[in-house]
């Protein structure tokens, strides 16, 4: 199925481009492509340009802005096959190592318990996956990977952290995703990592971007 969308309006100074696709990894694509091909456009008035997993919110100048560009620059996206086909994140594999179990990732017995898998399983499943960076929220520099293999996939914690440490890596829904820094949290931690995601003094300052692969690599600790 050819993912389709069409525009909302945010208030006076946004517009949300929503994606409909059966598939999310599709959904995601697409919103990659739309959001590459208006940043390319360079539309007057653009202030902001940001994905999501099945929609993009585009901030605007409502002074400045002609929607009807922001529109028809989406729809030249869409319709530019070689758009459609380039992905500048495809030769992008980041391998992040990661310390599964114990001080590492202390709910990783309460996952392997609720999903009825063994611990070791539950890891072999994590790091088999080749994900990619959906998008980056609700931290700057935290990583949305999906898609989670499904029979890992569970709610979040009834009772969030107060604090979770920089390198946590965790899963909930359909996501697994590495907390760049000091935070309350919901997520279930199964494992660490050393890899700095986020350090306001690099260029940029954020390691990974939205569309960009990620593949987990387990380390004795």
């Amino acid at each position: 199925m050819t993912p389709n969308w069409r525009l909302d309006f945010l208030g006076d100074a946004a517009v949300a481009v929503q994606v409909s696709a059966e598939s999310p990894l599709d959904a995601n694509a697409c919103v990659h492509r739309l959001a590459r091909g208006l940043r390319a456009a360079a539309v007057a008035g653009v202030r902001d340009i940001v994905p999501g997993m099945r929609d993009l919110v585009v901030h605007v100048d409502p002074l400045r802005c002609d929607l009807r560009q922001v529109e028809a620059a989406l729809q030249g996206a869409d319709d530019d096959e070689a758009v459609w086909r380039r992905s500048p994140m495809a030769d992008d594999l980041l391998e992040i190592p990661v310390v599964y179990g114990g001080e590492h990732g202390p709910d990783l017995d309460d996952v392997a318990r609720a999903t009825g898998l063994s611990p070791d399983e539950v890891c072999r499943r994590h790091a088999a996956t080749e994900y990619v960076v959906c998008f980056v929220g609700f931290l700057p520099g935290f990583p949305y990977l999906g898609l989670l293999d499904p029979s890992l996939r569970l709610p979040r914690r009834a009772s969030p952290r107060a604090r979770v440490t920089p390198g946590a890596v965790a899963i909930a829904g359909e996501y697994t995703g590495i907390y760049p820094w000091a935070s309350p949290g919901g997520w279930h931690l199964i494992g660490h990592t050393g890899v700095t995601l986020f350090d306001p003094q690099a260029d940029p300052p954020a390691r990974v971007s939205p569309g960009m692969r990620v593949r987990f690599v387990a380390r004795e600790p």
